[in-house]
């Protein structure tokens, strides 16, 4: 397991840019105290009809992600052996390595920051890790029905408002058919259905619920609920912080395949 880990750190942190390659700070409408620092505690900054406006460069700052529920995830026999066996191989097949879309818990728990572009119709979040991309449909559309339409890395997602809360639900994930599992991940399946890095799995059946609610210029709180019937014998909640990055930082251009050593480090490299 050990060594897994380390070449899984050691990937990492070859993606990681020098501070000499970012671009040029530009900071904008940030609040300021009486010292000239940013202030995070002002009041958070609101679209022209009044809704709390989320746009900006978040990072992870806390929160519960999993490891933190009493009595851990409860999870089906079969989600539970997987979950088992993953952890064990020490991050081997998680999609992050593998240069594949995250997870949706993977995502919103990733230390590398996070774009959250709002618009009048639609609400975009661009993930740095691995280029990941969603899209929050605002135009009172309904949630599709599942098997309806194509199935994505990201799910399909809507969005409404609950007063100053943003209430996002998605569901048409890709996910793991716990049918065609029998206690051993086929090849097929590798990076496919991994809620969390703890390789936690989740299935097509996952139906996901966020709430995000800016509380004030620099802090986010996201309430994250699950409900996938097939891995999991209860819905859960599990709950993550974000906080802003007020300094004009802009997301460096993640190319995960660009220099990728992960599959030369564990011997399968295509020869």
């Amino acid at each position: 397991m050990k060594h897994w880990l380390a070449a899984f750190a050691a990937v990492l942190a070859a993606f990681a840019a020098p501070v000499s390659a970012q671009w040029p700070l530009r900071p904008v409408g940030v609040p300021r105290g009486a010292d000239g620092k940013p202030n995070l505690a002002a009041p958070a900054p609101r679209t022209a009809d009044g809704k709390p406006d989320f746009s900006g460069i978040w990072m992870i700052a806390g929160g519960t992600i999993g490891v933190g529920l009493s009595g851990g995830l409860p999870f089906q026999p079969w989600a539970a052996d997987l979950q088992r066996k993953r952890a064990a191989e020490g991050g081997l097949n998680d999609p992050d390595g593998l240069c594949l879309p995250q997870g949706p818990i993977q995502y919103h728990v990733d230390p590398q920051p996070l774009k959250m572009v709002q618009m009048p119709t639609q609400i975009l979040i661009i993930y740095e890790s691995n280029y990941g991309l969603r899209t929050i449909y605002m135009d009172g559309r309904s949630l599709p029905a599942l098997g309806s339409v194509q199935p994505f890395w990201h799910g399909y997602s809507i969005g409404r408002w609950d007063g100053d809360t943003l209430v996002v639900e998605s569901n048409n994930f890709r996910g793991v058919d716990p049918a065609e599992i029998r206690g051993v991940e086929p090849a097929s399946f590798h990076g496919v259905g991994w809620l969390d890095h703890r390789g936690s799995p989740y299935t097509e059946a996952m139906k996901l619920t966020e709430r995000f609610r800016r509380v004030d210029y620099g802090h986010l709180e996201i309430e994250i609920s699950v409900d996938d019937p097939k891995a999991y014998t209860a819905p859960f909640t599990i709950q993550v912080k974000q906080q802003i990055v007020p300094n004009g930082s802009e997301l460096i251009e993640f190319i995960c395949h660009e220099n990728q050593m992960f599959l030369k480090l564990t011997g399968r490299e295509r020869r």
